[in-house]
């Protein structure tokens, strides 16, 4: 706690001031609270002061200063800390004022604002003279400026004068010349009012005539543009319909021969895989090699039976896509909910798609994967792998029916094989010629 000093009951605490503190003495009390800022804790701070504490001295006047008047007037301990402070930066006007004598070269409102703040006895007279003293220097101030703002007021009058009466001699001098011009200008108009009537009446003439022509080039325009507008018409039908017959015969022939060209291809690429497997040597076929009869050493029907292979054997699926041209459509979330059903779906999807890449890179067939994305709230960011096609099905369009729909797609006779446990989708795309093969099958062979 800091020590009262000169807040006595018989040393001035008990004056009170009865008008407004001057403006000048103001802002040099709001000062000294600003400088004593540094020297006091934020516990020792009006609690409408503490926000102010870090501020810099200029920026504490600036936005605080309204708030250092109200607390330095209204709180007595405060104001006794603030003049601590003074006391101890100001030791000599600070004793001047104790011994009611301040120093007659000081500055009245800086002597009246530490009267102000240390309330020694008689501070309101001095705060008072201040204020006196003040405004006197801002009215001689004032009569200063005004004596001066007057001569300058004098000087230019006396200059408007001098300038006036040389602009109105000026001025005299160009109103005869003006006159002698004006009637100069006078007879040149009457003659020039009596050319202009000729040459109104030359113009209205020439308006009329103007008017004729200007309505019949209208006529001729109108019907100008509107058989333009029927040729235009008439050209754009002509356009629309060729290219619609264009377009109709490009996409027609475009997915017909596509789908020409791929069976071609599939055959072609059968006959050649049956030559390489048959392997037939030059020779021509004796009479006695056609009758059916076992020899010895060749293996019967019943023994070529029994090493045909289970539906669930992977190596089905390899003899599968190793045929021409195999197509391998798979049932992205029918096979990944059985293989790995407690795996997120995104995971799902990136542990089957780098699976099916490493197969289609193994065999060379073209490999499509299917997801559901009906309920796909956005579209999923993935980049496939090398080798995969991945589609997803549209709103309202279930994976199962754009399964089918790229069976369909596909020519008659091209080897497709559908991945899936879906007993419906198994069915549905046998009848459409393409060969399923459950999804543990494709489990077993892809680890």
């Amino acid at each position: 706690m800091v020590e009262s000093s000169g807040g006595g009951p018989g040393d001035g605490a008990a004056e009170v001031l009865d008008r407004p503190l001057p403006e000048g003495v103001r802002k040099r009390v709001v000062q000294i609270v600003s400088d004593g800022f540094g020297g006091l804790t934020v516990a020792e701070l009006p609690a409408q002061l503490r926000q102010y504490a870090r501020f810099a001295p200029n920026r504490r006047v600036k936005f605080a200063g309204n708030a250092m008047a109200a607390a330095v007037e209204g709180d007595t301990l405060f104001r006794q800390r603030i003049g601590e402070r003074f006391r101890e930066a100001h030791p000599e006007l600070a004793g001047a004022l104790d011994t009611g004598a301040p120093p007659p070269a000081a500055d009245p409102l800086d002597v009246a604002a530490a009267a102000y703040v240390l309330r020694p006895t008689g501070w309101v007279k001095l705060v008072a003279a201040a204020g006196e003293e003040a405004l006197r220097a801002d009215a001689e101030r004032a009569d200063e400026e005004s004596r001066a703002e007057l001569e300058r007021l004098r000087e230019q009058l006396a200059e408007a004068r001098g300038h006036t009466k040389a602009e109105t001699e000026r001025l005299r001098a160009e109103l005869e010349s003006a006159k002698k011009d004006a009637d100069s200008l006078h007879r040149k108009l009457r003659a020039a009012l009596s050319d202009v009537k000729r040459g109104e009446a030359a113009l209205r003439k020439l308006h009329a005539e103007m008017e004729t022509l200007r309505a019949e080039g209208h006529a001729q325009v109108s019907a100008a543009e509107s058989e333009t507008r029927r040729l235009k018409a008439r050209l754009g039908e002509a356009e629309a319909a060729l290219e619609a017959t264009r377009r109709a015969a490009r996409e027609g022939r475009s997915v017909e021969d596509m789908r020409v060209r791929l069976l071609l291809d599939t055959v072609l690429d059968a006959a050649q895989g049956l030559r390489r497997e048959l392997a037939l040597p030059p020779v021509s076929v004796r009479p006695a090699e056609t009758v059916d009869a076992v020899e010895p050493g060749r293996m019967t029907p019943k023994d070529i039976a029994a090493r045909a292979l289970s539906e669930n054997d992977p190596a089905i699926l390899d003899q599968l896509l190793a045929l021409p041209q195999a197509h391998l459509v798979v049932d992205g979330y029918n096979v990944t909910k059985t293989g790995y059903p407690q795996m997120p779906l995104e995971k799902q999807r990136l542990r089957l798609l780098g699976q099916l890449s490493q197969l289609a890179a193994q065999t060379g067939a073209e490999v499509t994967c299917v997801f559901d994305g009906a309920e796909l709230a956005a579209p999923v960011l993935l980049a496939p792998p090398r080798g995969v096609r991945v589609l997803f099905s549209k709103p309202g369009v279930t994976a199962d029916e754009l399964i089918r729909q790229l069976v369909r797609a596909e020519p008659p006779g091209r080897p497709v094989i559908v991945a899936s446990t879906d007993r419906e989708v198994a069915d549905g795309i046998a009848r459409a010629g393409a060969r399923p093969v459950a999804s543990a099958v494709l489990l077993k062979r892809l680890s």
